[in-house]
């Protein structure tokens, strides 16, 4: 069993992952299908790769990673949607967990679309 200090360093050390959940009207919002399309396709690997590359690149106050139901066409799971504040909205298709760190390297961070990744 652990000590209440080990809960609190655990706590500490994985309060990112909630943070990059948060609702921010301002942040970049970045949606990842969880349908059952996306989720057979690896959606849930995608989504914890966008938050721990939103971390690594010290994002945390300027991105949300949100998750929703299925956005269709499921040949192209798992789909990711980038909206930045006062740009067109950005899909991504057939994902995975490499190609969601090159688009927070670039997409997110540096504000440069990666169109090999869209349809």
């Amino acid at each position: 069993m652990k000590t209440p200090a080990e809960l609190a360093a655990i706590r500490a050390a994985k309060k990112y992952l909630v943070a990059t959940r948060e609702d921010n009207s301002n942040a970049i919002r970045v949606t990842v299908s969880m349908g059952t399309s996306g989720l057979e396709n690896g959606a849930r690997a995608v989504s914890s790769a966008f938050v721990e590359e939103i971390y690594k690149a010290n994002m945390l106050d300027k991105a949300i990673v949100v998750l929703s139901d299925t956005m269709g066409d499921a040949e192209n799971e798992p789909r990711v949607t980038v909206e930045v504040p006062g740009a067109p909205k950005v899909t991504y298709v057939k994902m995975d967990a490499a190609k969601a760190a090159k688009v927070v390297a670039e997409h997110i961070v540096n504000n440069n679309v990666v169109t090999d990744y869209t349809k």
